[in-house]
């Protein structure tokens, strides 16, 4: 079943050698006050969620429709048009390739001698979301029949893993399922600290070890007590890693195989949370992390941060990866559901 905001093997042996010698699982303790790095906002409940995503997407959409009034200044829409135009779509972060193709589409279009901006920004929302409706898919829990939905989620430094456990896990519990978290940032005290804080919040377990443990038998441990004692979803956080560094990636490989110990199936959801800020380079987060763990979909946070947007739709066009929810803020009503349609209207300011 879905969820809101997300929507709607081995011989014993090898299972031995593999898996991490066993250690206590502990439940988080009554969790410190909250840090500033964990600090989450009211939403406005004034403002509708398309509201905020227009206010959040507000720098990308001003860069692109500057763009646009720039290039039709003229009626007619001519090679030189076209080629203009894709220009500054690849200036919006769209991508060269996506941009070739949203272009091919427009030129192919029957406009009008005169071309209000308004028909191009139309014309434009409608091939953008010709291209997005196939990634804006729901997150689905599916619980299997003996033991925990795992999801387990990566990314980078900085991309905001941690507050999206939160929210991510504030909906799954508000849906009746019964949920655990897990904290396998083992490098960082204040991940452990921040995992923690949110268990609190959500009033769920959370289960750790100390800074430095091995991070694969943190995970490893909680799918143990997850489906020892009937939780519907065990969500673990993974610790921030440069998609470039080996030995950190080999790192979150074990992890993957130490739960294919326990479910061959595990982990059911492997969601990449990519900051829309770093632009381009996102696509090349996606490509090392797919080489790493079997990627089911992606969160895109930070959409207010910077102009660059677009990227969203490069990322679509280029991998197909279901895009589960986009973020626009840090209350918790600022992560939602990503829809084509209102993507792509309000990244072009309509």
């Amino acid at each position: 079943m879905g969820f809101w905001p997300f929507g709607k093997k081995d011989k014993e042996a090898e299972k031995q050698a593999e898996a991490p010698a066993p250690a206590p699982v502990v439940e988080a303790a009554p969790a410190p006050a909250p840090t500033p790095e964990v600090k989450i906002e009211a939403a406005d409940e004034d403002k509708s969620w398309l509201t905020r995503l227009s206010d959040g997407l507000s720098k990308s959409t001003s860069k692109l429709t500057q763009g646009l009034v720039d290039v039709f200044t003229k009626s007619k829409l001519d090679d030189i048009t076209l080629e203009n135009l894709e220009e500054v779509l690849i200036t919006a972060d769209l991508g060269p390739r996506t941009a070739a193709k949203i272009v091919t589409a427009f030129g192919a279009r029957k406009f009008d001698d005169n071309i209000a901006p308004e028909k191009v920004r139309e014309a434009l929302a409608e091939e953008i979301e010709k291209l997005l409706a196939p990634v804006a898919l729901p997150l689905e829990i599916k619980k299997p029949e003996n033991g925990p939905f795992v999801i387990l989620v990566t990314g980078v430094n900085g991309v905001g893993k941690t507050t999206t456990i939160g929210k991510l896990g504030k909906w799954i519990s508000g849906q009746g399922h019964k949920i655990m978290l897990a904290a396998a940032d083992t490098f960082r005290a204040a991940a452990v600290e921040q995992i923690q804080i949110w268990g609190q919040r959500l009033g769920v377990p959370v289960v750790f070890k100390d800074v430095g443990a091995d991070a694969a038998a943190v995970a490893f441990e909680a799918y143990e007590r997850a489906k020892r004692e009937g939780y519907d979803v065990l969500v673990i956080d993974t610790a921030g890693r440069l998609h470039n560094k080996a030995g950190l990636m080999d790192e979150l490989g074990k992890i993957v195989r130490v739960l294919g110990k326990h479910d061959a199936a595990a982990p059911h959801a492997t969601l990449l949370v990519l900051d829309a800020t770093t632009g381009q380079n996102a696509f090349a987060q996606v490509e090392g992390f797919k080489e790493v763990a079997n990627l089911t979909g992606l969160v895109v946070t930070k959409l207010d941060g910077s102009a660059k947007g677009g990227v969203v739709v490069g990322l679509a066009d280029k991998f197909g990866l279901p895009i589960h929810a986009v973020g626009v803020g840090e209350g918790l009503a600022d992560l939602q559901p990503f829809t084509a349609r209102d993507f792509a209207r309000s990244l072009v300011g309509l």
